[in-house]
């Protein structure tokens, strides 16, 4: 049994899919299926089943995957430990953000960590937060950037802040006239959500008291959207409220400002950790990272303390 060997077997889970395993690894198709047959007959066991289209790992095929990842997250540990003895941060980082995080949060620390990092190649998705665990579950993500608790048992969450909700009201709505603004004056017939997938959305719904709730409100408009931008201008010129991240308000020009309302205290807030694999390496990446973005967050968001945090379920 090589480490060889386990790299092709966790490939082949991760991608399903023979040929693509072997791209990934840069091997042809053919040597990737003799090095996992040749595992096979040492360990005397079957690991795939073939006859399925995406291939399936059988039920003693998981087990020994699962321990395969420990094994090769395991070995690149000592590559990390001489990386860390030169003090030399290179490599490439690959980060899931939700898409309510991303467009507010990236800009703020990305381009200072490029210029302290040259050497670090960074790469980062959007995706939705069961995508991001996914992915760093099956290694094709290093962290990821998204609203927590998760309560998964094989994911490590690392707190960064605590962002508070805020509402984004039409100008010819009641609520317009008031300075903040109580959870329970909320009217979901009156409010714009994201569609199902987002744990904005859900958030949002918790804090309004509700289980469920259409993406739009009652009206002759059905607009079903992943996007909070395209929520503002809905709100602008439509008609009701929406309610937005506290990041995101913050390069608002004026005239848009004017439509934001606060909650009373205590805000509602969610927590924005950095999340990773149990087993997850390149810390002193990570690490970077962390301090990275901490130090880019204006000083109230950085500073403030985990008080009334809205669930994601």
């Amino acid at each position: 049994m090589t480490l060889v060997q386990l790299e092709y077997l966790v490939a082949v889970d991760t991608h399903r899919h023979f040929a693509t395993a072997a791209e990934h690894c840069f091997v042809t198709q053919p040597t990737l299926s003799m090095q996992l047959q040749k595992l096979e007959e040492e360990l005397g066991v079957q690991l795939f089943d073939r006859s399925r289209v995406p291939v399936r790992p059988t039920e003693i095929g998981k087990e020994i995957i699962a321990q395969a990842r420990i094994v090769l997250a395991e070995s690149k540990k000592i590559q990390e430990i001489v990386q860390d003895q030169k003090q030399d941060l290179s490599g490439e980082l690959k980060i899931g953000v939700i898409p309510t995080l991303a467009p507010y949060l990236i800009p703020l620390f990305i381009t200072s960590f490029l210029q302290k990092h040259p050497n670090v190649h960074v790469v980062v998705q959007e995706m939705l937060t069961h995508e991001i665990v996914e992915k760093l579950k099956h290694e094709l993500l290093d962290v990821g950037l998204l609203v927590t608790p998760l309560e998964d048992k094989s994911i490590k969450e690392l707190p960064l802040f605590y962002e508070a909700f805020v509402t984004y009201i039409n100008p010819n709505h009641p609520l317009a006239n008031q300075k903040s603004i109580k959870p329970d004056q909320l009217d979901m017939d009156e409010l714009w959500v994201l569609n199902e997938g987002h744990c904005f959305r859900s958030q949002v719904l918790n804090i309004c008291n509700r289980g469920g709730g259409s993406a739009s409100p009652s009206s002759n408009l059905d607009y079903k959207s992943g996007s909070l931008e395209t929520l503002k201008r809905i709100v602008e010129t439509q008609h009701g409220l929406t309610l937005l991240p506290e990041l995101s308000v913050l390069e608002m020009p004026d005239s848009k400002r004017q439509l934001v309302r606060l909650f009373q205290e205590p805000q509602p807030l969610r927590e924005v950790s950095l999340v990773v694999h149990r087993s997850f390496l390149k810390k002193k990446l990570i690490e970077a990272l962390q301090q990275e973005i901490l130090a880019a967050l204006p000083e109230d968001i950085r500073n403030r303390k985990k008080e009334q945090v809205v669930p994601v379920g």
